[in-house]
């Protein structure tokens, strides 16, 4: 039997916590779901066998460490500044790590010691940042492995609602947390490479840069620069390439909501 742990029940953990159910008699796994809240961690577990729902404090150091020792791997479903402790507890006992956050510098501080020790910490594996890192680095690897050479680089990624759940002026539903929405759209600056020029937009004038995305049998799109893309120039293998740039989708009137 493998352990999971799931520290955090929220919105963002729902889908994975069926899946790992779901999953869980065929790969012989027990998933511990804990979350500050019991009743919802309950709520998420719904009484499967496989699953053990439990009260779990995050500042808790006794609790935290106890959990994290019993499990084989730990995905933390945490708000982003959250993750570093527990990251400093799986180093410490051994313990593969998962989360669907963008690498906090604290996080990258520890690489070289996880890589040491011979563990996985998976960050930036959900939907934006996670599947568009993958299916980005599918297409650059076909295209490399037939001899091209990428000189422009853009990818565009988000959640959006089913055409027949679009029933509100937003466009949009909170399958996350709605407060880290906001803060999304609030701090720093977003930063890419176009045609060789160097932009950098602060997020009070960001949705003032927009553009529209035809999707074909889709319709129309709006998208806006997402975060900082040129950190993803090397990892991507795109040094040379004269535009970098990761952009976020939406129904259009987004921005103007």
């Amino acid at each position: 039997m493998r352990n999971i742990l799931v520290i955090g029940a929220g919105r963002s953990a729902s889908s994975l916590i069926q899946y790992l159910l779901s999953k869980s008699e065929q790969e012989n796994l027990n998933i511990t779901i804990g979350d500050l809240s019991l009743e919802l961690a309950q709520k998420k577990t719904k009484n499967h066998a496989n699953a053990r729902p439990i009260a779990f404090d995050i500042f808790n150091n006794n609790q935290r460490q106890e959990e994290i020792q019993r499990a084989d791997i730990v995905v933390s479903m945490l708000p982003a500044h959250m993750h570093i402790e527990v990251a400093k507890d799986c180093l410490k006992f051994g313990k593969h790590m998962v989360t669907a956050s963008y690498i906090s510098p604290a996080m990258q501080e520890l690489d070289e010691e996880v890589k040491a020790k011979g563990l996985v910490f998976m960050n930036e594996i959900g939907l934006d940042p996670g599947i568009d890192h993958m299916s980005a680095m599918k297409v650059l690897d076909e295209i490399r492995a037939k001899g091209g050479r990428v000189i422009l680089f853009e990818s565009f990624c988000g959640g959006l609602v089913a055409p027949e759940s679009d029933t509100n002026l937003w466009n949009y539903k909170f399958t996350w947390n709605p407060r880290n929405v906001v803060l999304a759209g609030q701090g720093g600056v977003a930063k890419f490479i176009q045609e060789g020029t160097y932009k950098y937009i602060p997020y009070n004038k960001l949705f003032r840069r927009t553009e529209f995305l035809e999707v074909e049998d889709y319709g129309r799109f709006e998208a806006y620069a997402n975060r900082d893309s040129l950190k993803y120039r090397s990892v991507y293998g795109l040094d040379d390439a004269l535009t970098v740039y990761r952009g976020t989708i939406r129904r259009v009137g987004y921005e103007l909501s």
